[in-house]
Parts: C-alpha cells; sequence; structure tokens
C-alpha cells in the first residue's frame, strides 16, 4: 500500500483496530458500496430470500444511492426483495419537512426504485413523547423480525457519533430517544436555516443495535472527517468516540476518500509504518514534519535527529542532514513570490496577463485569497472574478426585509413607486412575515437575496482593485435550488463556464480547492470548473494555462503540499480585511458558519498567519501573513 490511493482492503491490526479502503474519490468509494449491497441483493433474490438494509440519510450516502437508482434502471436491479430500517431522524420531525430523513430516502432512493412501500421502515418523529420507549422496542423487534441487518451504511460526526448516539452512549445502548450535542446541532445548522432551529432531541439506533448488523460500512469522505477517523481506527474503544465501538464487530470497514485518510499513520508519516519512495514530496513531508515535531528550523536538523525518529531509509538514500535539509530549504524558499503571475521583462514570460479568478460564492475570493487578488490586480494584470453561485441561501431573512422595505421607500421617496414595486415589496415581506424555518424561499425572494450577495460582491471585489466589468456572476443552475441541497451538475453548469474561459482565454486560473465546506458547494464548484478546462483542452490558449488552487475559508494548505506562498504586509492583511467586511451579510454572524464559530474574516486572518508562522518556524523569513496555493495537474492521457 502506497498510502495515498489503495483501494484494497487494509485489514485490522495492531495499529488499525478497524479494517478500512481509501479510494481516491469519494465517487469511485460509493460506486464500490453500491455494488456490494447490489450483489447482495441479487445473491438472495435468486434464493427468493429478502436482504435487510441499515440505511442512513447525510451528504455521506447520496452518491451510493445515486449509484443503486443508476443499476436499477440501466442494469436490472430490482429492491423488490429489499427491506430497509433506517438509522434515525430528528424528533419532532413531520415526514414531509425538508430536514426529514423521511423525505431525504423518499428524494434520493426510495421514489425512484421498485421498494415495496411496506418494506420501508423510519423511526417516526410524530410519536408522542409518551410512547416513543415503546414504538423504539417494537422498531428493534421489527429488524429482528425481518432476519437482521444484512449491511448497514453509517456516517460519523465530528464528535464520533455513529446514528445520533452522542459521546457517552453505550455499546448496550438499543433504539432510543436521545438529546443531541451542541456540536451536533452546530454541525446540523446549516439546514436548518440557523442553530435555534435544530431540533434538540432525535431517534436513533443505538449502538448495541447497531453491532448487530452482520455487515457495517461507515462512509467518511473529505478533510473534515480526518480528525475522527484517524482517532476511530487508531485510537483506544472509548465511550466518549461512539465510532470506536466499531472496533468490537468483526465485519466492519471504514470507506474512505484520500482526504478523509489524511491523518492516518500510514498516510500522514507512511515512513513509520513501511517503506516508502523518497521522492521530492515525500523527502519534503518528512522533513518539515520533523522539523515541526522537534520545533527545531530545517536547517539545523542533524543526523541524530533522522536516525532517532524513523528516518534512517532517507538519511541512508540522499546523504547527510545537511544535504536533505538543504533540498528541503531551497524548495520551500522558491515556493515564497511577490510576484504570483510573474515579474514584467522577463524572458518568456507573458506581462502582463488575463486571469480568472473563480469564486464557489460570493465572498470566497476576498476570504480565501484577497491579498494574493489585490496584489494581481495592483500589479497591472487583467483580473476577471467569476462568482460560481448567487450565494442567495446564505442571507438572513431580516436583512432581506430590509432591502425590500428600502427598495419601496426608495422608490416612494423619488416618485418611482408603481403598483407593480407596491405589490411586489408586498408579496415579499408578507412572504418573510409568514415564513416557517426552512421553507423554501419565492423565487422573488431569491433573486432579491442573489441581488444582495452580488452587491456585497462587486464593493469587496473593488476594494481589491477588480473593476465591476470584470465580474462575472455565473448564478450556475447546480445551485439554484432554494434550499442547502443542490442538483446534480448538468450541461448547463459546465457550458456556462467554458463560454467564460472562452471568452477571456485566460493566462491563469485561481480556484478553490478547499474541499471541507460543509455544503459540497466547493467541490461541486471544482468539479464544474475541471469538466470546463477539459473541454477547452484543445483550445490553444489552454495549453499556456496554469491552474493555481486557493485555500482559506475552511482549511488551509500543509507546507509540504504549498507550490506558490504570498507573503501579505500588515497594510495588505487589513485591506484584505476591509474586503471581507463589505460582505455585509456575512458579517457577525453567517447563517452557514460550519464548524468554525469564528467569523471569516477571522477564520482568514488566523490560517494565513499559521502559514506565515510556519514559514518562520521552519526557517524563512518572518512575515505578517502568507496565502498559499497548489498547482492543479492535469491528469496524463
Amino acid at each position: 500500500m502506497s498510502g495515498t490511493d489503495a483501494t484494497h482492503l487494509v485489514p485490522q491490526s495492531p495499529k488499525n483496530k478497524i479494517a478500512y479502503r481509501v479510494y481516491p474519490e469519494s465517487t469511485d468509494a460509493s460506486a464500490a458500496v453500491a455494488r456490494e449491497i447490489a450483489d447482495l441483493i441479487r445473491s438472495r433474490a435468486a434464493e427468493s430470500k429478502t436482504a435487510v438494509l441499515g440505511l442512513v440519510a447525510g451528504s455521506s450516502p447520496v452518491n451510493v444511492y445515486a449509484e443503486l437508482i443508476r443499476l436499477h434502471r440501466e442494469e436490472n436491479l430490482s429492491l423488490a426483495n429489499v427491506v430497509t430500517f433506517n438509522l434515525d431522524e430528528y424528533y419532532p420531525m413531520q415526514p414531509a419537512c425538508l430536514q426529514s430523513h423521511s423525505r431525504f430516502m423518499h428524494e434520493h432512493l426510495f421514489d425512484h426504485v421498485d421498494i415495496r412501500p411496506e418494506n420501508i421502515h423510519l423511526p417516526d418523529g410524530t410519536e408522542p413523547v409518551e410512547s416513543i420507549a415503546e414504538s423504539c422496542s417494537a422498531y428493534d423487534q421489527k429488524m429482528l423480525d425481518a432476519g437482521g441487518i444484512d449491511i448497514q451504511l453509517l456516517g460519523i460526526g465530528r464528535t464520533g457519533h455513529i446514528g445520533f448516539n452522542e459521546p457517552g452512549s453505550g455499546t448496550d445502548s438499543r433504539t432510543r430517544m436521545i438529546t443531541l450535542d451542541g456540536m451536533t446541532r452546530i454541525d446540523s445548522a446549516s439546514h436548518f436555516f440557523g442553530v435555534e432551529n435544530v431540533p434538540r432531541r432525535a431517534i436513533t439506533m443505538g449502538v448495541a443495535t447497531i453491532l448487530q448488523a452482520r455487515k457495517i460500512f461507515l462512509l467518511a469522505f473529505g478533510e473534515g472527517k480526518s480528525s475522527i477517523i484517524a482517532r476511530t481506527i487508531e485510537g483506544e474503544l472509548a465511550p466518549s468516540v461512539p465510532a470506536t465501538s466499531l472496533q468490537q464487530h468483526p465485519d466492519t470497514e471504514l470507506i474512505l476518500d484520500r482526504a478523509a485518510a489524511a491523518q492516518l499513520t500510514v498516510i500522514q508519516s507512511p515512513w513509520l509504518v513501511d517503506k516508502v519512495i523518497w521522492d521530492d514530496t515525500m523527502v519534503r513531508r518528512a522533513v518539515i514534519d520533523l522539523s515541526q515535531a522537534l520545533q527545531k528550523p530545517v536547517l539545523m536538523l542533524v543526523d541524530g535527529d533522522y536516525n532517532e525518529n524513523g528516518l534512517q531509509d532517507l538519511l541512508a538514500e540522499h546523504g547527510s542532514a545537511y544535504e536533505i535539509n538543504l533540498r528541503v530549504f531551497r524548495h520551500l524558499q522558491s515556493t515564497i513570490t511577490g510576484w504570483p503571475a510573474g515579474k514584467p521583462n522577463q524572458p518568456d514570460v507573458v506581462f502582463p496577463k488575463r486571469i480568472v479568478l473563480f469564486s464557489p460564492h460570493p465572498d470566497d475570493d476576498v476570504i480565501s485569497m484577497g491579498g494574493t487578488l489585490t496584489r494581481l490586480a495592483d500589479q497591472g494584470h487583467e483580473v476577471h472574478v467569476a462568482y460560481q453561485t448567487s450565494g442567495n441561501i446564505a442571507v438572513f431573512d431580516g436583512d432581506a426585509i430590509r432591502f425590500a422595505k428600502f427598495a419601496r421607500e426608495f422608490c416612494k421617496e423619488f416618485d418611482l413607486l408603481t403598483p407593480p414595486v407596491v405589490e411586489l415589496t408586498k408579496r415579499m415581506i408578507e412572504f418573510l412575515g409568514d415564513k416557517d424555518h426552512g421553507e423554501v424561499d419565492i423565487p422573488e425572494m431569491q433573486r432579491l437575496k442573489g441581488l444582495i450577495r452580488r452587491g456585497e460582491a462587486e464593493e469587496g471585489a473593488i476594494v481589491c482593485g477588480v473593476p465591476a466589468e470584470r465580474l462575472h456572476f455565473l448564478e450556475l443552475p447546480f445551485y439554484e435550488t432554494g434550499v442547502v441541497r443542490k442538483s446534480a451538475i448538468s450541461d448547463a453548469d459546465i457550458q456556462i463556464t467554458v463560454d467564460l474561459l472562452r471568452e477571456v482565454q485566460p493566462h491563469q486560473i485561481y480556484a478553490a480547492g478547499d474541499l471541507s465546506d460543509p455544503h459540497g458547494t466547493h467541490r461541486t464548484c471544482l468539479e464544474i470548473l475541471l469538466a470546463a478546462c477539459e473541454r477547452c483542452q484543445d483550445d490553444e490558449w489552454m495549453s499556456h494555462c496554469v491552474v493555481w488552487l486557493y485555500r482559506g475559508a475552511w482549511q488551509e494548505w500543509a507546507p509540504h503540499e504549498i507550490e506558490m506562498a504570498v507573503p501579505l504586509s500588515p497594510q495588505e492583511v487589513d485591506r484584505k480585511r476591509a474586503a471581507i467586511f463589505k460582505h455585509e451579510s456575512q458579517k457577525d454572524r453567517a447563517l452557514f458558519p460550519g464548524a468554525d464559530a469564528r467569523e471569516f474574516w477571522q477564520r482568514a486572518e488566523a490560517r494565513n498567519a499559521s502559514t506565515a508562522r510556519t514559514y518562520d518556524q521552519l526557517g524563512l523569513a518572518q512575515y505578517q501573513a502568507i496565502e498559499g496555493f497548489v498547482e492543479y495537474k492535469r491528469p496524463q492521457s
């Protein structure tokens, strides 16, 4: 196993207390799980028996269900012999509510296959409180009567909860009502349009109930899950991390993508586990890791440091510590540049360049690379910013009401008030006044909220030196659902992006490689951009175009990954903050803050300052802040 792209099973061992598989992408992992489920369904059907599945709602299994639907439609997979039991449900919760796990399952699976309605079992979020205990016992009994669960799907929360089994849940717990942990409610806040709207209780299968399944697949994708996955696989069994109870199960597999597996020892420090190929990247990882662990600058490391920390092979293969240190230090030094698009008057350098910065939401440009954006504009490049989505669902209703009233009063003040304006503003204000939390906005309200985000984006970009005529609001169709759950990528999304690329014909593209956003928008936007670049691969301009990936809103590049580090002065940090502050609807309190309670400007400044400190501690020059980038390498055909 290389530690980066294994797709075979890594069995249980003293180090790995649960078997796992790592796939290059979450889609590959989901397809593999769907195939195993389909194999079970078909083998049971051949024996005229049922297949009993334990299912889960949430983002992790979506592609599993999508693949099962495809297999049903294209490869004649029948689910007529399938019996399902869902893992959990919020309480109280009506089945038709947007956040209902019942509705999720019907929209993502049940309504698209031939499963019999009587074979679908879901915890009842409408059950009277006084009869919950009896209902939960009956739910467990139905599973036993069905023959027990053959395959149970699970996700995992940041606290290590499986189902809604919060920290402290014992291995003897059965299906029951539980009070949700504060962190779980924060993680669910985006789906309920605010943490205050998240139910405080839920019904969940217990740990003991889950462990009765014959086979368990726990799905975990994305960098945000990497820490708890490492704890689950490599940590000790502990009630404080309910997922570690799976270490006691005889047939559990964790199904991971590379990002979720990033903190496993075999991937983070593979040289401590097995022989590795000491290429440039692996050498950098090991030396930087050693430098940080010993809190010594790279150039101060000595042979003994390598020998005493599991790096004897590196030393033997590449000579003395001095030579290795110098090699890594020179690379780190070469990443630092104040000219991210090159200097003028240099041979074979196009200057100025045409540049397109793709921003998934209307504020990711200034949050993640506002300093570099300012630098590019000030240095005279033709900088365009493409805002891929409207970001309309992230505007508080109170802000929208204020803008609607302002529009009405503005028209009234300047004698522009007409019956259509009166009717429109009245409809908007009345809708928001009667709106239930989680209710989808009417189309007019979605457009108003989009206009609010657009105006903020223009002001933020202008602070960075980008004129309004070079701003492009793509409003990609996949996003425009009015709710957190988005549509699948369509040809229209890709073609809109292709049209912009061919119009500008950029020398550089900047895109969000920050794939840990809790709603998946960054990941989807990157997929769309890369698909568009592929369509343009035969265009002459594309052969000279470089794609740089930024982070910063949710996570930061590790120092060994950074290929371009743009240092920021204190004045540039202040200017970046001023640009972020223009996004007033996201200021003070974002509607979808994710797991980090800090404001976005605070997160960005802390991460940029941390990168600068890391460079300083490794022995490089000291800066106020650094924005890091990684070059996207197109797959070789």
